[in-house]
């Protein structure tokens, strides 16, 4: 899913590639930005970011500098090979010149977020939201965490096998499962015995990417349709922010005692914003809160 108001990529359009061809965005990064950037210190990240979105682009919209012009999949590479070369000419790794970029004097390697059930509009299946995730914060390193992220993964396969069937371990479009159950609930369900089975109760948390936006009905009606991939859905799978907000609070009380629930991402429509101060006022000590 894409937000309103994400940077604009540039893409070529016509037959190739399904109109997602990006050999006009190429050209800018050789023909404009390259040799713009010949000459200038490699180490200077923020102000050749600054120079690439501001002065090379300088194209913006009512919520700001957008990228239109050259394409945020130009800028960004770009970035990033600048970002490569400043740690090259520093003669550090890659991870402690960001750090340092950042201010970071003690840099540590986040807890990594296991997509492993997609809904939404990353699935063909019922879910209406989108990613529900795991978190092992229970690892010693980062290594331990891929270990962990990666036996549950394999047994959350066995137990939607076991339940469902073969057919059901198809994987949706960011590679989760994508079996067709039925409802939100089902799907921590599934994972909590996944997690169970592979050994590791008490060491895993559960986060979930809903992008709300998805399914919002629009500020005219704001409400939110979780059956909103069926064309006939009915009224009462169309709930106001209160309603979802109780699913949720549901949601987080269910796994309380078990493998708790501490992120959900993009819980409302993007400019539902009396909805996210609620919530967060509500949840926010316990449950990160994330707008993407």
């Amino acid at each position: 899913s894409t937000g309103e108001f994400e940077a604009l990529e540039m893409r070529d359009g016509g037959a190739a590639y399904m109109g997602k061809g990006v050999l006009n965005a190429v050209k800018n990064v050789n023909e404009i930005i390259a040799p713009a950037l010949v000459g200038k210190d490699v180490t200077q990240q923020a102000e050749l970011d600054r120079y690439m979105v501001e002065t090379l682009d300088g194209t913006q919209n009512e919520w700001g500098w957008c990228k239109k012009k050259l394409g945020a999949n130009a800028i960004l590479g770009v970035s990033l090979a600048l970002c490569r070369g400043g740690a090259a000419a520093k003669k550090q790794p890659l991870w402690q010149y960001i750090a340092d970029l950042a201010g970071n004097p003690t840099p540590c390697l986040p807890v990594p977020s296991f997509n492993i059930i997609n809904g939404g509009s990353h699935a063909g299946n019922k879910l209406a939201m989108q990613e529900f995730m795991i978190l092992p914060v229970g690892a010693s390193s980062f290594t331990e965490a891929m270990k962990i992220g990666s036996e549950v993964y394999h047994n959350l396969k066995k137990v939607i096998k076991g339940r469902y069937g073969l057919d059901a371990t198809a994987v949706g479009d960011e590679g989760g499962f994508a079996p067709n159950i039925q409802s939100n609930g089902e799907a921590i369900d599934l994972i909590e015995e996944a997690i169970k089975a592979a050994g590791y109760t008490n060491q895993v948390r559960l986060g979930m990417d809903v992008a709300a936006s998805e399914f919002y009905t629009g500020a005219e009606d704001a409400r939110y349709n979780l059956d909103f991939k069926n064309e006939n859905a009915p009224e009462s799978e169309k709930i106001s922010a209160d309603k979802l907000q109780e699913v949720y609070e549901g949601f987080i009380e269910k796994c309380a005692g078990t493998s708790k629930i501490v992120s959900i991402e993009d819980p409302f429509d993007q400019d539902d914003w009396a909805s996210w101060i609620k919530f967060t006022g509500k949840v926010g000590k316990d449950v990160q809160i994330v707008g993407d």
